[in-house]
Parts: structure tokens; C-alpha cells; sequence
């Protein structure tokens, strides 16, 4: 079996700290946390990130019938600016929750509730903890610096000297050339309104 590209077996291994035993849990809240880096997303062959530094806490809670489980999701991600390909920290966090339930066969019913079968004595993680990463960065990655002015790149200056002039603009570059013309143009001009 493969699973984003890798043998089964490998991504088992690589992923067992990931592997929550609820079997032998009490009822009630319990407490991991997970410190992800670059080796687990090179497991699911995501290359989106230079760097990755990022803390995840999970509260499972128990009750009798089902579990819940509460993701925090608090770091930075090292990534590439879509406008000048510069890198940078982008920080991130996020929330999920997801509700387990039991019954007959594994199914995914929503985004925030699946169903495992009875008699499985844990549920992998890994999964959740990075589409909660993947998902707290915004559609479009803009250096900060971009977005402040601060950020000096020969990119932007490329970018700038590109841009379209505004009909504003371009109203006010004529009215500035209007007033700049000699004014011996304008004498020629009142020969031509005699006529």
C-alpha cells in the first residue's frame, strides 16, 4: 500500500509517535504535544516549506462513547513570497476539532467527524496535525515587507516600473504637461482661434 508517494510500511514507522492508544485512557481530558519540522512534512512529500517550526497541542477527551479532540497549532513556517520569491517567517496558528465516534466501518463523514469501527484501540493523528498546518496559511504568501514598504528588492522596483498608470493619473500627467508648455505655443494658438 502507498500513502502520498511512500510504502506503507515506512510512513507506519515514521509516523508511529503520531498513534494515540485511547484503549487505556480514562475517562476524561489528556494532554500531548507534538513538535513538528521539516521531516514530517517531507513524509507527506510537501516541499511548500524552507522551514518549519511549529508546536501542536492536542487535548483528547474521553467520555464514554466517543472522543474529542481539540488541535492547537502555534509556529512559524519559513516560506517563499509569491510577489518577490524572497523568504521569510510567516507565524501561524490555528484551531480544529474533530469528533470520534464507533461503529461498523472507518468513514469520514465530515471534516470535523469520523467514524472508526469498533474494536480499533488507536487513532493516528499525523493526518489532522498537517491539514491544520496546511490550512492556516493564507491563499497568497506576501512578505511583510511588501506590504510595509520596507522590503528592497529589484523585483518590486521591476514590478513598479510595470504597473499600469491610473486614469487619475494620467489626467494629472497631462494637466502637469498642459502648464509646461512655452508660452509662446499659446500666442500660435490665438492666431489659429482668429481665423
Amino acid at each position: 500500500m502507498y500513502i502520498c508517494g511512500l510504502e506503507f510500511d515506512v510512513v507506519k514507522k515514521e509516523f508511529k509517535i503520531y498513534g494515540i492508544p485511547f484503549v487505556g485512557l480514562k475517562i476524561g481530558k489528556h494532554e500531548f504535544e507534538f513538535d513538528i519540522d521539516n521531516t514530517f512534512f517531507s513524509h507527506f512529500d510537501y516541499h511548500e516549506f524552507n522551514d518549519v517550526q511549529v508546536h501542536v497541542d492536542l487535548v483528547l477527551t474521553k467520555k464514554a462513547n466517543l472522543l474529542e479532540l481539540d488541535f492547537v497549532v502555534d509556529g512559524k513556517v519559513n516560506v517563499d513570497c509569491d510577489v518577490t520569491m524572497e523568504s521569510f517567517d510567516m507565524p501561524i496558528e490555528n484551531q480544529i476539532s474533530l469528533v470520534v465516534k464507533f461503529g461498523q466501518d472507518y468513514e469520514e463523514v465530515n471534516e470535523e467527524l469520523i467514524i472508526l469501527p469498533h474494536g480499533e484501540h488507536q487513532i493516528e493523528v499525523q493526518q489532522y496535525i498537517y491539514e491544520a498546518i496546511v490550512l492556516s496559511l493564507p491563499a497568497k504568501r506576501v512578505h511583510p515587507g511588501v506590504e510595509d514598504g520596507t522590503l528592497d528588492s529589484p523585483i518590486l522596483d521591476k514590478l513598479d516600473e510595470l504597473q499600469p498608470v491610473s486614469l487619475s493619473e494620467k489626467e494629472e500627467q497631462t494637466e502637469k504637461e498642459e502648464e509646461e508648455i512655452d508660452p509662446r505655443w499659446d500666442k500660435l494658438k490665438d492666431l489659429l482661434k482668429d481665423k
